[in-house]
């Protein structure tokens, strides 16, 4: 089935450049401060001429990453819609629509705004929208852009009444409005949202068909809530899962609009193996347009997902795996007592919700020396504004005060938020690498 991709507004995008760094922007250090985001890059600044702590993205892997996912959704036919919750990075949005993404998935009306303002033509609000302010905006938005799609979740049929009622009425003030597209929530016992049982998932898409503001599109879920290991109890509850999906879509494919290509729609980062293979019957019967929602694989990371993605676990017997690109850069600013230094970064810098970072790697200790792997050494906890690294007090110190180490970080979803401005580095791995170019984020 073919698979359109959605677009960007790619002059918003570049604009970006234009936009000048100060003191908001916790990354630049003072003497880059009041330059534009073009004018630093044009003086190609070196890792080492950043303040720590700061977070930094990898250049190559994330290409690599970008490129892995997107030709794995191609072999199997899948489209994808990349949750652009991980990043909240438009210039990351633009970059995996350029491969064949088919839209962008967000969480919510500030999110939904952020891809509006540049211009986004294609998106999935993984979640129910109930508020009357926020379905009139919406309402307004895809009737002033008739190449704009917005495509918005239900799960009971109080939730379809509620927006049934806040559009009547809004086209009762305003005139008519196009209808908003409506993906039915499947549910599971200890799951997130989402219809516990079909016989309420079908009542919610009958009431879904039955309104003149509401138009049904289809089937989606989200089964990452429902596993949180790769043992075959878990990846047979998610298979089963998905299953479901495809039951439903069954059920309710009959009351799409003519002409409407039914979406089902799953897949987190941890387990879109599991749902491409539950899924690739209606793919190859060309029952559906399947897509895939996974947001985290553009970094990766050294943590949840390096152990969970099945592009990521080990060990692997087919194609290239995805690679980490998020990092943290660090200095050890104390050493009071032995097998104890703190460094200056904490939780209001890095991610700790999936595991707490890992030490992997001493940047150049004095001018033209190399950067060395760092072993024997374990983050053990993070305050606001401080990590405790800790080693075994019976042997040498690994590391010194004024040191600077690379970090290993878990889960992407919670580092971007961090950082309004995160520089990309052409290779982490380097003694002093470049950086190349700025990722202005949005939270």
């Amino acid at each position: 089935m073919d698979h359109p991709a959605a677009h960007i507004d790619t002059t918003a995008v570049a604009a970006l450049r234009g936009e000048r760094v100060d003191w908001r922007h916790k990354a630049i250090p003072p003497a880059l401060w009041g330059r534009t985001v073009a004018e630093v890059l044009a003086e190609a600044p070196r890792l080492s001429q950043l303040p720590t702590p700061v977070l930094s993205l990898s250049r190559v892997a994330m290409s690599h990453n970008r490129d892995v996912l997107a030709a794995w959704c191609a072999e199997r036919g899948i489209a994808l819609a990349p949750h652009g919750k991980t990043t909240m990075a438009p210039q990351l949005w633009a970059e995996q629509l350029a491969a064949g993404a088919w839209a962008i998935t967000v969480a919510n009306l500030p999110q939904l705004a952020v891809a509006r303002a540049f211009g986004l033509s294609r998106v999935i609000v993984a979640n129910a929208i109930v508020s009357p302010l926020t379905l009139r905006w919406i309402s307004d938005q895809i009737t002033e852009d008739p190449g704009l799609e917005v495509l918005v979740w239900a799960d009971s049929p109080r939730t379809v009444a509620l927006m049934h009622d806040a559009l009547a009425a809004h086209a009762a003030e305003v005139g008519p409005r196009r209808p908003l597209a409506v993906l039915v929530e499947r549910g599971a016992a200890g799951g997130r949202t989402g219809a516990r049982d079909e016989a309420t998932a079908v009542a919610v898409a009958e009431a879904i068909a039955a309104s003149p503001h509401l138009e049904l599109a289809g089937v989606t879920g989200y089964e990452g809530a429902l596993a949180h290991t790769t043992d075959a109890a878990a990846l047979g509850v998610v298979h089963a899962y998905v299953d479901s999906l495809v039951s439903l879509h069954r059920r309710i494919s009959g009351l799409l609009p003519a002409g409407r290509t039914p979406v089902v729609s799953a897949g987190g980062s941890a387990y879109f193996e599991q749902v491409a293979d539950a899924l690739a019957p209606l793919v190859a019967d060309d029952e559906a347009r399947v897509v895939l929602r996974s947001g985290a694989y553009i970094t990766h990371d050294d943590g949840f997902y390096r152990d969970i993605s099945p592009l990521g676990r080990a060990p692997r017997t087919t194609g290239p795996g995805l690679r980490s690109a998020l990092h943290g850069w660090v200095r050890i600013s104390s050493q009071p007592e032995p097998g104890l230094a703190l460094f200056d970064a904490g939780k209001r810098d890095l991610p700790f919700d999936e595991g707490l970072p890992e030490a992997q790697l001493l940047r150049a200790r004095t001018t033209g020396s190399p950067a060395t792997p760092l072993t024997g050494v374990t983050v053990t906890a993070l305050n606001d504004q401080h990590g405790f690294l800790r080693w075994d007090p019976a042997t040498e110190a690994p590391v010194l005060i004024g040191d600077e180490l690379r970090l290993g970080l878990s889960h992407p979803c919670t580092a971007f938020d961090k950082w309004s401005l995160v520089p990309v580095l052409d290779d982490a791995d380097a003694d002093d690498p470049l950086v190349v170019d700025l990722v202005r984020t949005w939270f």
